[in-house]
Order: structure tokens, then C-alpha cells, then sequence
């Protein structure tokens, strides 16, 4: 329980506390928390199937729950976290709590999915989630950074391996989507995934100066679709399969997103690439890669 000490927080300093270990905060109303959030809540998935069936090499699970108390809100590590059927999630309080005096720690409590803020598991001594940790990280530096790496214990920090759902509800979710076409050779997947006429689009203001109107967007983008068919047909598409893949966002528009993508290969290379993302009735698409 000492590391879950050590990892709890809110505000970004550090908290001293005679007798125990320094508590390092980061704010919660800041847009790297924030984002931290609700990637542990896009992921959660992933931290149920592992619970209910653990890789060899994973353990230390565990789930960052929000909880409130009398309008105060505090941010509080459970351990051996399980399920029940109806998806509340239940934990043994794994830090002592500083601002909330509503649970104690090693009490048993449960919550709801909307109240989980984060979840980690430890797998060969690297941190798989535990997104709101990577947050009050990068947002430290120097010394400090210096002794809260110290303060894991050991534990490795990378880009990390994000498990979006593979589907159109997200910008990420949508990239998996169209790399897990690509795995499969199925193209008109992999075009379901995309949109050529927003490309087009998108495409064209940032490169001619003429106005424009539906019929060049319409002509480029069934050019910029023969292209793409054509480059898969005749080179094979990539794949994707054992890499571990990683993102971050940047928010451009409410519809439209900037995805960084960090895959580590098996032979311990790693590539960075940047998509635009679209968000086009209501399904998240993937145009080009950013320049």
C-alpha cells in the first residue's frame, strides 16, 4: 500500500505528511487530468477482462475511485478490486484518506463505473493505465520528478498500451478500428473507417487558394479513394498485430481531433505518427496523417 501512497493526489504539489510518504498531487480541473479520466473510463474494459482472467505476468491490480463527502472530493486508490454482474466495482480502500472522512482505509466499499478515475496493473514491472499517475508526471520535472520516479519502487513508466474499443465511438477507437482492418486484409473495412470527401476537403483548404465548391470536393475525393485502393491493392497493408500502441489527443473542435499514435514493435523499435480525425454524423473517422 505504500506505492498507492505515494500516488495519490489532487493539486499539483507535493504533500508532506509526518510518518508517511509524500502524497504527489496533480489538479483535477486541468486538461491533462481531465483527459486522464476519461481514458481510464474508455479503457475500463480492458481492466475487467484482465481481472477476470490475468495474464501471467500481471498483478498489482487496482481502480482510483472519486470519492465525495460533503462537497469535498477526493481521489482514492482501491485494492483487490473485482465485479459484479450488474458492473459496480468493489475495493478495499488502499490509502489513508486526507480531505474525505467517509471511508477509512483497508474498509471495504464499492462504487459505480462513473465513479472510477483511474485503474492500473503492474505487468513485468511496468505500468499498463494508470493514466492519472502519467498525468501528475508529466507535469513535474527535475528534482521532483527525480524523487517520484524513485518513489515506484521500480516500476517502469513508458508511453503506456491504451485499449480504446475498436470502433467508430472515438478518434482512437476509429484508428484501431481501421489498423484491425488492415490486420484482417478486409478493405472495405478499412474504407468504412475513413472519409475521402472530409479529406478532400480538409485536404484542399490547406494547400489551393481558389474557392471552392461541392463539385472539386466531390472530384478529389473520389480521386484521393482510386488512390487509396490502388496503394493498398498494390503494396498490401500494413499491420498492426503484437504492437503495442499508445495515444494521445489534441482537441482541435469538438469534431475534430489530432491523434499522436506511439507503436512499439516486438524487436523494441517505435514509431510516432499524427492522424486528423473527423467526428462526421455523429461516427469518428481517420483522414490523413498531420504534417
Amino acid at each position: 500500500m505504500g506505492l498507492l501512497n505515494r500516488l495519490f493526489g489532487k493539486k499539483e504539489t507535493v504533500r508532506q505528511r509526518e510518518g508517511n510518504p509524500d502524497v504527489y498531487n496533480a489538479s483535477n480541473d486541468n486538461d491533462r487530468m481531465n483527459w486522464a479520466m476519461e481514458k481510464a473510463k474508455l479503457t475500463l474494459h480492458y481492466f475487467e477482462a484482465c481481472l477476470a482472467n490475468p495474464k501471467k505476468d500481471q498483478h498489482y491490480f487496482s481502480i482510483k475511485a472519486r470519492i465525495e463527502d460533503n462537497g469535498k472530493i477526493e481521489h482514492i486508490w482501491l485494492m483487490e478490486p473485482s465485479f459484479d454482474t450488474d458492473g459496480n466495482i468493489f475495493g478495499v480502500v488502499g490509502n489513508e484518506p486526507i480531505d474525505v472522512t467517509n471511508v477509512r482505509i483497508n474498509e471495504k466499499i464499492g462504487i459505480t463505473a462513473n465513479e472510477v478515475s483511474d485503474w492500473m496493473i503492474i505487468e513485468n514491472g511496468r505500468l499498463i493505465g494508470g493514466y492519472t499517475i502519467r498525468a501528475i508526471r508529466d507535469g513535474i520535472s527535475g528534482a521532483e520528478l527525480a524523487n517520484f520516479d524513485k518513489s515506484l519502487g521500480g516500476m517502469f513508466i513508458d508511453e503506456g498500451e491504451d485499449y480504446f474499443p475498436p470502433n467508430l465511438d472515438t478518434p482512437e477507437g476509429a484508428i484501431l478500428a481501421l489498423e484491425n482492418a488492415y490486420d484482417e486484409d478486409n478493405l472495405d473495412k478499412a474504407i468504412s473507417c475513413k472519409d475521402f470527401h472530409k479529406e478532400a476537403e480538409f485536404m484542399l483548404k490547406r494547400t489551393v487558394k481558389i474557392e471552392l465548391n461541392e463539385e472539386i470536393i466531390a472530384s478529389t475525393s473520389e480521386l484521393l479513394r482510386l488512390s487509396y485502393v490502388k496503394n493498398m491493392q498494390e503494396h498490401g497493408m500494413p499491420k498492426f498485430k503484437d504492437l503495442k500502441r499508445a495515444f494521445s489527443r489534441q482537441i482541435i473542435s469538438d469534431d475534430h481531433c489530432i491523434i499522436t499514435e506511439t507503436c512499439h514493435y516486438p524487436d523494441g523499435g517505435k514509431s510516432v505518427q499524427k492522424f486528423n480525425t473527423y467526428k462526421i454524423e455523429n461516427q469518428w473517422k481517420v483522414l490523413g496523417l498531420e504534417d
